[in-house]
């Protein structure tokens, strides 16, 4: 608070202490902290630092941090690569064609909740962003700036940031949830976006709103997380706390409403917390009929006013529901129908319920030739690890790629019975999920994953199943091209095997993770108790005694903050434990024996996954002591337990790099994974599992956290991480348009930052006032 005065809000202008007002539309020498005018005496003459450059006095006194600008920026550097679904998309028929637009429009114009999901300038910024290319193509932009006097590299700064931006839905990165900024300076951004034919007042107006908030990097918002000295989150108002977030989720499970679609936002009135709890809904007020519209009222709990609304962004969820309409005539059958018709309710009337009978009527719709899910599924924003964020996806089936995961699910039961855990640990019934690969046709939310096991409710997927999906066109893009360059952190002698088997080997693991890991293990609920006597313990020896999941808690409500990681933690495990079977190679068309050594396929596996371990240090935050990415904090457990392992199984071996700069290699022993190694993974593994079937987070949490840590040694190693990353590529997804005359066709951008431009331009019109008045009703919930 020391360095207010040099931090003014977006809404208002940069006021440098004693000083007047600084002009419109300029930041002046720009502090690499809070972007506010230095006020350290410099002459017109004097241009202004470089970024990183000297911080200003507010914050020098403060005794800050300069932030470290290789994480908060995008280089000009980073790999664009493209999503190809236009062999899928032909093949399917008009009626499918129909089904696919109006779902993936549905998708999309949800995922302009990801922007309000993601910061407060996200949507200004994403509204100027529109608005200056829909007025001048990329290119055209590109060349009048330079007419303008700025560089090629700055207008190469411009272009990727603005790309960054659309290709993560905000500006802070979907992987790892830190704050990017431009790399270029606000007067050299100002510039580029006002070279073109954009309606100069509207333009101003936007910048206004987003310029300051655009290139702030206070410490607080350098990445998200929840409370005054973890970071920022959307998803609760900026004066909430942890402790904040465990009043409202115990609020929340004694009403039995669920948090996936709520958020948070406190006032103190009268020395007394007033919670607002906001339902995701395009319709507001209360109900009847035992709909949640019922609980839409004032509710007193544990010295609180918790006042439960629906209509958060109403606007966005009433275009959701009518894009779902449209796709209703063109269902293929009656559980897409029921599917269709309860999505519609859902986001009606705000109810997860209905939400969940979509999902039941999804996971019987069994081999379609368009798959689709939406909602607000995965929690891994949510810094308490209970609220989903928006997500919603179409995709053509890939049947022939389809039939090695179905040989998969074949197996799955006898390979359930290889896990590390007692079979009073599985579930009583294995229920045969549908296991597709899929080509993308749109994935409207902040990130795009490999693979995806669906639905994240416990009781359907204990009881009644679930289905797992590979993305196949993301794996291509992902894997699909051999690159010439080195691949950081491993010895000469295994590049070329890394090169060559790294996009199969991940196809085996994603399938088992998804199939296998998420798809494994039980539950044990109290009510459930007094059958539950005679199970041992296999970490004890001892009979169980629980602790047990209470009546409505879940995985989520249980582990919280921790779940996400775990769990992702628990998943990989079971891929490196199982994918040494033969009979789990064969299902992808690997040969292996049972008593020979492991095959190149296997080795390449686990030496990835000890590799993106070490690459998982750049995902935790030493100034915070936070993990800010679940599957990279669970890739680097397992490193550690790999390293704990011994018996020359995995060394992290320091060498000097060819730039005469400290260097790594992860040098693992082959001959050791199938003893060291699977021993050392199969008591790791079954050790989350045990913790998690009793729901004992306590216990759970302690374990996990011993492997989350980053001492010394490894901080050490962190280091020479940071100096040697490479930027995450970015995804351009193709876009299904649909003609007046009831043509749909689907176009395909170019894999470069202008044609990520190119394709949220033809996604999205100039203007969206609506979204404008979402921000702007819900913006001083968010002082940071």
């Amino acid at each position: 608070k020391g360095i207010e005065p040099t931090r003014p809000r977006s809404r208002e202008r940069a006021v440098a202490p004693g000083t007047a007002e600084m002009p419109p539309l300029k930041i002046g020498f720009g502090c690499p902290c809070c972007r506010g005018k230095s006020t350290r005496e410099r002459s017109e003459a004097t241009p202004p630092p470089p970024i990183p450059g000297v911080l200003c006095d507010g914050c020098t006194e403060a005794e800050l941090s300069a932030p470290d600008m290789s994480v908060h920026t995008i280089p000009t550097k980073t790999s664009v690569t493209v999503l190809d679904a236009s062999t899928a998309f032909a093949g399917l028929t008009d009626t499918e064609k129909a089904y696919a637009q109006a779902l993936g429009e549905a998708d999309w114009q949800g995922a302009k909740i990801c922007f309000l999901q993601c910061s407060p300038e996200s949507v200004p910024i994403f509204c100027l962003l529109q608005l200056v290319f829909h007025a001048t193509p990329a290119k055209g932009l590109v060349e009048a700036a330079k007419g303008k006097g700025l560089s090629q590299d700055e207008v190469d700064q411009a272009v990727m940031y603005c790309a960054s931006f659309f290709g993560n839905l905000g500006n802070y990165k979907s992987f790892g949830d830190t704050k990017f900024v431009p790399e270029l300076s606000a007067e050299k951004m100002y510039t580029f976006l006002t070279a073109g034919a954009a309606d100069v007042a509207e333009l101003e107006k936007l910048w206004e709103d987003c310029y300051q908030r655009m290139y702030s990097l206070m410490p607080r918002e350098r990445q998200m997380g929840l409370g005054k000295t973890k970071g920022i989150s959307t998803y609760f108002s900026s004066n909430c706390e942890e402790e904040d977030a465990a009043s409202a989720g115990k609020f929340l499970e004694s009403v039995k409403l669920s948090p996936y679609n709520t958020r948070l936002f406190k006032k103190v009135e009268g020395g007394k917390n007033v919670y607002t709890v906001l339902l995701a809904s395009s319709v507001a007020g209360g109900g009847s009929g035992g709909t949640v519209g019922e609980l839409c009222k004032d509710h007193e709990f544990e010295g609180s006013t918790f006042k439960v609304v629906r209509g958060d962004f109403a606007a966005l969820m009433g275009r959701i529901v009518a894009n779902l309409r449209r796709a209703l005539p063109h269902c293929a059958n009656a559980h897409q129908t029921g599917m269709i018709e309860k999505y519609i309710e859902s986001f009606e009337q705000g109810s997860i319920a209905a939400h969940m009978d979509a999902s039941r009527h999804w996971i019987k719709d069994i081999g379609p030739a368009v798959e689709s899910y939406i909602g607000f599924i995965e929690s891994y924003r949510d810094p308490s690890g209970a609220r989903g964020e928006w997500e919603g996806f179409v995709a053509c089936v890939n049947r022939e790629v389809s039939k090695k995961f179905q040989v998969l699910v074949d197996n799955a039961e006898k390979l359930l019975k290889l896990m590390p855990w007692p079979t009073e640990y599985e579930k009583d019934n294995f229920i045969r999920p549908d296991f597709t690969s899929l080509d993308v046709l749109a994935f409207g939310s902040s990130g795009v994953p490999a693979g995806i096991n669906i639905p994240n409710y416990d009781d359907i997927r204990e009881t009644e199943g679930f289905k797992n999906v590979s993305l196949g066109n993301v794996l291509q893009a992902s894997y699909g091209q051999k690159g010439a360059k080195p691949i950081t952190f491993l010895k000469a002698e295994d590049q070329e095997m890394y090169k060559d088997l790294q996009g199969p080997a991940f196809e085996v693991q994603v399938g088992i993770h998804e199939l296998l890991g998420h798809g494994s293990g039980k539950l044990f609920y109290a009510r459930d108790a007094a059958s539950l006597g005679d199970i041992v313990n296999p970490l004890t020896g001892e009979k169980v005694s629980g602790p047990y999941y209470a009546e409505g808690a879940t995985w989520d409500t249980v582990f919280a903050s921790m779940a996400s990681a775990y769990e992702e933690c628990r998943a990989e495990c079971s891929g490196l434990y199982l994918c040494l079977e033969p009979s789990a190679l064969a299902a992808f068309g690997h040969e292996a024996s049972a008593d020979g050594p492991p095959i190149d396929l296997t080795y390449i596996n686990w030496l990835h996954m000890a590799r993106a371990g070490l690459l998982g240090l750049e995902f935790f935050s030493p100034e915070i002591g936070k993990w800010r990415q679940a599957h990279m904090q669970g890739r680097y457990c397992i490193l550690r337990v790999l390293l704990e392992a011994g018996g020359g199984l995995l060394e992290l071996k320091r060498t000097t790099g060819e730039n005469g700069q400290p260097d790594v290699q992860v040098v693992m022993d082959r001959a050791k994974i199938k003893t060291v190694g699977k021993k050392a993974i199969g008591n790791f593994l079954l050790e989350l599992q045990i913790h998690k079937s009793f729901g004992d987070q306590a216990k759970g949490a302690a374990f996990f956290n011993k492997y989350s840590e980053v001492p010394a040694d490894m901080l050490e190693l962190r280091a020479i991480v940071m100096a040697r990353k490479e930027p995450r590529k970015l995804l351009v997804q193709p876009n299904m348009s649909l003609a007046p005359d009831g043509a749909i066709t689907l176009k395909t951008f170019d894999a470069t930052p202008v044609g990520m431009i190119e394709s949220f331009v033809a996604r999205f019109p100039a203007k969206d006032d609506e979204l404008m008045a979402l921000y702007r009703q819900e913006n001083s919930e968010h002082d940071y």
